[in-house]
């Protein structure tokens, strides 16, 4: 019925789709000869590419397609699509007057004339840029989710073998056990807080001496300036600092009523490098002798913690000292990957 209204005045006709295809402003909608050059450009070719329709018309439509794709012959292989399928699919990224590039979907068709003659080709194509970045993050999302939830399992795992393996009876391997899995759930709950960005030595302190009552004593204390942790450098020293508190209970400082530990760090700079110092120290516990055999703590803070700098743990007859010194960077970086359990 509407095209009937125009059919005794091409002039009203051509206004009609003239005004249809400039009102389209989420669509470029470019038209070409068969050389290529621009004949028509629409107000949503504008606001996507950035070019006025003086600018571009009787321009090479080439300048929409990068180098790469150009030399790939991409522009010449749709219009030979649209040729012989009567469309050529367009998935790419193309190129604004700025420089910039964003993400298209769309379509190349062939423009005939009454006779059927090709005179021409038509593009049509929309900004996907934020879909497709969409797509990207959650594709990193869920290649990051399946790192977490491997290791976690490692992680899980490796407690449950090495409490077993050290423990006297079943009941004291099940409680090693709840308990270490909990200090691991409760650095998963600060980090969650966090988006998964990390958190501080503070932080993961703090979460460790509320974990084992520890918050109000006066026999656990900790200083140190604002220092973020990664994920990773936050869920290790959350086990270790767990181990240590915990072996402080039954055999070193906080086994007597006189013992203390005291957590201090620094930042330095060495070489155009942060540098963390990082120490725990026992004291007013009893004698403290080196342990025969390595057990689950030991192994613990090796594998945990020697990824992100050099260890010392001395065995002093009047306390346990544990030092850590560690790049800054390493310890905040990020992007969380399988740790080395």
């Amino acid at each position: 019925m509407i095209m009937k209204l125009f059919s005794n005045s091409s002039r009203s006709r051509e206004r009609f789709l003239e005004a249809i295809l400039q009102s389209a402003i989420e669509y470029a909608i470019i038209s070409m000869d068969l050389s290529g050059l621009v004949t028509t450009w629409n107000e949503g070719a504008r606001r996507i590419l950035g070019w006025d329709e003086t600018e571009i018309v009787g321009k090479p439509a080439e300048v929409i397609f990068t180098q790469e794709d150009l030399q790939a012959g991409i522009l010449e292989g749709e219009m030979a699509a649209a040729l012989a399928e009567g469309h050529g699919n367009d998935e790419r990224w193309h190129v604004r007057k700025d420089g910039s590039l964003f993400w298209a979907s769309g379509q190349m068709m062939a423009l005939t004339s009454d006779e059927g003659e090709v005179e021409g080709f038509v593009k049509i194509l929309r900004d996907q840029t934020d879909q497709r970045e969409n797509e990207e993050r959650q594709r990193v999302l869920m290649h990051e989710l399946s790192h977490r939830i491997k290791n976690t399992l490692a992680v899980v795992q490796a407690i449950t073998t090495q409490s077993f393996r050290n423990a006297s009876s079943m009941e004291d391997a099940e409680q090693a056990i709840s308990a270490r899995i909990n200090a691991y759930s409760k650095a998963h709950d600060i980090l969650l807080q966090q988006n998964w960005l990390g958190t501080t030595m503070a932080t993961i302190i703090e979460a460790t001496a509320i974990n084992l009552g520890l918050e109000t004593s006066g026999r656990f204390k900790a200083s140190g300036p604002a220092v973020e942790l990664g994920p990773q450098a936050a869920l290790a020293f959350s086990l270790v600092l767990h181990e240590l508190v915990t072996n402080a209970n039954k055999y070193g400082a906080l086994s007597q009523d006189t013992g203390t530990i005291k957590i201090e760090w620094s930042v330095r700079e060495e070489s155009g490098d942060k540098r963390l110092s990082f120490s725990w120290r026992e004291a007013g516990g009893p004698a403290v002798e080196a342990p025969r055999k390595k057990g689950f703590g030991c192994r613990l803070i090796n594998s945990s913690l020697s990824s992100f700098g050099e260890i010392v743990v001395d065995y002093a007859p009047t306390g346990l000292i544990l030092k850590l010194d560690a790049s800054l960077e390493k310890l905040q970086y990020k992007t969380y990957s399988d740790a080395e359990e």
